[in-house]
């Protein structure tokens, strides 16, 4: 019951992402708050009010003007009686009403009138997002400390793909239990270490040996983990992926440097690897710019990098529970075997990342969850979904069973 006595005030806007708010609402509530919702009219074409009443055990507030609605609660009380207001989806339309102070229906009415803490989590178009006039409105709220979850990348239901998918529901609860405080859950009082995103191992000052990892899968695992109350550092490379709430992120770029990063994060109850570490860096780093010139192409010497997972499997302040990817393009299942055996791991999730898996970069995963006393193979999942799948396993291998999420 991380989110026990906490009041939200939800607000539901016009995007197809809506009919996520419902899920959102029933997740809340089984964390032990309760939910008030504002429903626009363009959020009523997507979802109903009763949808929305049903599972919020509330009334849901829409009109401005309505003589019923303002003689019981009125919207400066309904703005006032939270403890935080959530807007998802956010559309650029009302994001941009937040922005110029607009009071032309309920829900900017109620967000002028807020004295609390507002969080927005952004759904719309790509080309919307990336507008200057939304960007500009993004930065102008983020000034006055309003505080976003999201939007992910991946494929929309207009056919375009890139920045403008709604959060998933469990980045928002986190994002949250963040805002309102740390979580609590099966997790509380563990410390979690997470590596994710490629690494960047640099040839001159301008060029650099990488992979095509984006990081969504090791922040997704983050956040999960910190929404069941884990202590959570992050040690993550390069990356578009936003930080993930309550976490504690570390940035790195090269493998030894997230060796490093890795070991002052120690001792923690679990580890996750998630990060695709390069294997090898360049051994004589040039100080400038290799030039291309009419000889043959220059001659790279490369060295093995420290193995990160094999460090934490076999080091002096193991974690109880070490966990590391096998990304392979052939013998999935039969390669992470081998490897769990070498690294000194508990457990290894092994996923294809061929080509024509879409894997590397995109939203969604299917692996198989190897340990010494058997495998699992998954379903197809979201990357969230794998997150939250795996820290609802590790919280039960941990002692602290799970919160029906699995």
């Amino acid at each position: 019951m991380a989110l026990a006595g906490k009041r939200i005030l939800l607000i539901v806007s016009g995007g197809i992402a809506a009919y996520k708010a419902l899920e959102l609402v029933r997740r809340l509530r089984e964390r032990g708050a309760s939910v008030r919702c504002v429903l626009t009219p363009g959020g009523a074409q997507f979802i109903t009010p009763l949808s929305l009443a049903a599972l919020s055990e509330d009334r849901v507030y829409s009109d401005l003007f309505s003589l019923t609605d303002e003689s019981e609660m009125g919207h400066i009380q309904l703005s006032r009686a939270a403890d935080l207001v959530v807007v998802a989806p956010a559309t650029a339309d009302i994001l941009a009403r937040m922005a110029a102070g607009l009071a032309d229906d309920l829900a900017a009415t109620v967000l002028l009138a807020t004295d609390k803490p507002v969080l927005v989590a952004p759904a719309m178009n790509v080309r919307m997002w990336a507008h200057p006039a939304t960007q500009d409105n993004l930065e102008l709220l983020r000034r006055r400390g309003v505080r976003m979850v999201g939007p992910n990348e991946g494929a929309m239901a207009c056919n375009e793909y890139g920045f403008g998918r709604m959060a998933e529901v469990e980045e928002i609860v986190a994002a949250i239990a963040a805002q309102l405080g740390r979580a609590e859950g099966p997790l509380t009082g563990r410390r979690a270490l997470v590596t994710s995103g490629p690494t960047h191992e640099p040839i001159d000052p301008v060029r650099y040996i990488a992979n095509r990892s984006s990081g969504k899968q090791g922040h997704a695992i983050a956040a999960a983990l910190a929404a069941l109350g884990a202590e959570v550092t992050l040690v993550t490379g390069p990356t578009a992926e936003a930080d993930p709430p309550d976490t504690r992120v570390v940035r790195v770029t090269t493998a030894v440097e997230m060796m490093a990063a890795c070991r002052a994060a120690l001792p923690a109850d679990v580890a996750v690897c998630a990060a695709a570490v390069a294997d090898w860096r360049v051994a004589d780093l040039a100080s400038e710019k290799i030039k291309k010139g009419a000889d043959a192409a220059p001659a790279l010497r490369l060295v093995e990098n420290p193995d990160i997972l094999a460090s934490l499997g076999r080091g002096p302040d193991r974690p109880a529970l070490v966990i590391g990817f096998a990304a392979e393009t052939e013998q999935v299942v039969a390669n992470a075997r081998a490897k769990r055996a070498r690294k000194g791991c508990d457990w290894i999730l092994a996923n294809d990342v061929s080509a024509h898996t879409g894997t590397f970069g995109g939203d969604a995963n299917r692996v198989h969850l190897i340990r010494a006393d058997g495998e699992e193979a998954w379903p197809a999942l979201s990357k969230a979904e794998v997150g939250q799948r795996l820290a609802a396993a590790i919280a039960a291998a941990l002692g602290g069973g799970t919160d029906g999420d699995a």
